[in-house]
């Protein structure tokens, strides 16, 4: 089981360097490990009760297939799309696997990362997430958790990199929250109709979890995960 190891928290980064996205997936790996239970009971509802599982499968896989000395942030994210490609089943996998995909190649000429190439990346991302899954804002998926963070990260593109990134966090979860009254339009969801709302989005809640993982090793809170 991949669990986080607290250390003696760090200086909060100012760019995000290759070791650096190994270490947000390896984070993210952490965190939907110890939320899967959750997110699979989130599914249960609406959904076909795997999420969780899925994600925890996917994202262990991405973390294991890291290197220690990764070549460069494109190359993480695109080993990053290929493990949840292959590993996370449903609709889930191709559209975490997309919008990871679209960010390596956003990043490909990027050796580091600051708040513009970041939500140039994440811009990237939420178009390959549109253009899969034919959803838009809110149709009650992840999409809801992330066009929130996006706009929070272009707001803070004049300040802190980890003010931005942890505002990001703050709206993905908002987001995902905001989804529990809405009617689900996309997915499997949408064929309960009515009996869709009152749900939280299990993939709203998954990209929030994704997002707070980022904040927190851009704030220095975490320690890599092991």
């Amino acid at each position: 089981m991949t669990t986080s190891t607290a250390q003696t928290p760090s200086a909060p980064l100012t760019t995000l360097a290759a070791t650096d996205v190994a270490a947000w997936i390896r984070r993210a790996c952490a965190l939907v490990t110890e939320q899967a239970d959750y997110l699979t009971a989130l599914d249960a509802a609406i959904g076909d009760a795997d999420h969780g599982a899925n994600m925890k499968r996917g994202l262990t896989a991405a973390a294991e297939a890291l290197g220690a000395e990764p070549d460069s942030p494109a190359a993480v994210l695109k080993q990053t799309a290929m493990a949840l490609i292959s590993k996370v089943g449903g609709a889930a996998g191709p559209l975490y696997g997309t919008f990871f995909l679209r960010m390596s190649t956003a990043c490909a000429k990027h050796e580091t990362i600051d708040t513009a190439a970041l939500v140039d990346a994440v811009e990237a991302g939420i178009g390959g997430i549109v253009q899969r899954g034919n959803a838009e804002a809110g149709d009650k998926t992840m999409l809801d958790a992330w066009y929130p963070a996006l706009e929070a990260l272009r707001a803070g593109t004049d300040g802190a990199f980890a003010a931005a990134v942890n505002a990001a966090a703050d709206a993905a979860a908002a987001g995902r929250d905001a989804t529990e009254p809405m009617l689900a339009k996309k997915g499997r969801a949408s064929y309960l109709g009515e009996r869709s709302v009152g749900h939280i989005d299990p993939g709203a809640a998954s990209t929030a979890l994704i997002v707070r993982a980022l904040a927190d090793v851009v704030s220095g809170q975490t320690a890599d995960a092991a």
